[in-house]
């Protein structure tokens, strides 16, 4: 059955990441090039400009929009106003996320796809000063859009960091022409080995890797350091190694670990530090939603706390 709502396409990203080039070559495609009733919902403007006469010729109408303007009441108006077959919101970046978190749409609308929008060069800079807001825009979007990327970045390293904080968003990255850069994650261990054994910095990348692409891992055996969870809500025999990781910043540590299998789960305290050697597996349970790691303990030995017990995902 179709969505019959008018679509919103929301667009996030710092001043000058390129929002406005990707509009602009977004209401150039087809689709979006039909005489449809486009409106342009724009919250910030930087150095790339909109030509009037080019959204004229597609049926676009620009709306300026000031931060204590966007609410649900401006957006009915908008509604009731330009009456629009879709809607792009151009977000301005250094605008709370809250805000659209709290931003109710019209009754007759539907977010369709929400697209944050990085540029590569300056990306190191607004991580290590804005962690908390690239975050927040990360966790909204749909897909992350990397431009004006080159292969001397550590585009590897950054997919992991965003494959960290939302699992499901589809992450592409262009270089300065706009063609798409193919990365490969690279790991620091051999999938032709049966046995893998990981270092404390490598528990993320494989974390990551391993539900990106299980059937690379299914049936070896995997030996790694990480704290034992335990609690009464987990089925009866099993607990979850894991470690805590920081995303971004000292903010935003989170428990990663998968479901494990071992009839002496009850003899673990919890958050102790243990070696685990374990045959993986791929495999529905009541833990998760849907299939995912299931850990099948061999052996498990008490081990020393790291000196660094936390792991990233750069």
């Amino acid at each position: 059955m179709s969505d019959s709502r008018i679509p919103l396409y929301l667009i996030t990203g710092f001043l000058d990441s390129g929002k406005t080039t990707l509009l602009t070559d977004t209401l150039n495609m087809d689709y979006f090039n039909d005489g449809q009733r486009t409106v342009l919902l724009m919250c910030e403007e930087g150095e790339a400009e909109y030509d009037p006469q080019f959204l004229s010729q597609r049926n676009c109408r620009m709306v300026p929009v000031e931060q204590e303007q966007l609410n649900t009441a401006f957006l009915q108006e908008v509604d009731r106003r330009y009456q629009p077959e879709r809607v792009l919101l151009e977000y301005n970046g250094m605008w709370p996320i809250d805000i659209l978190r709290r931003l109710k749409l019209p009754k007759n609308w539907g977010l369709y796809q929400a697209i944050d929008v990085v540029d590569g060069s300056t990306f190191e800079m607004y991580r290590a000063n804005m962690q908390s807001m690239i975050i927040d825009m990360v966790t909204e979007a749909d897909m992350v859009l990397f431009n004006r990327c080159s292969g001397d970045m550590p585009l590897s390293g950054w997919k992991r960091s965003i494959r960290a904080v939302n699992r499901m968003c589809e992450i592409v990255f262009e270089d300065s022409r706009g063609e798409q850069l193919e990365v490969e994650d690279i790991l620091p261990y051999s999938l032709e080995d049966r046995r893998i054994t990981l270092e404390d910095g490598d528990y993320g990348i494989w974390y990551l890797d391993i539900q990106d692409h299980p059937d690379r891992y299914v049936d070896k055996t995997i030996t790694f350091k990480a704290q034992a969870m335990t609690g009464a809500r987990l089925p009866r025999g099993s607990f979850v190694p894991g470690r805590n990781a920081m995303t971004c910043c000292a903010d935003d540590i989170r428990f990663f670990g998968f479901l494990c299998k071992y009839d002496k789960a009850r003899s673990l305290k919890k958050g102790e530090w243990i070696t685990l050697t374990a045959v993986i597996k791929w495999e529905s349970s009541p833990v998760y939603e849907e299939e995912g790691v299931v850990l099948y303990a061999q052996s498990v030995e008490k081990a020393e706390r790291p000196d660094d017990p936390l792991v990233y995902f750069r």
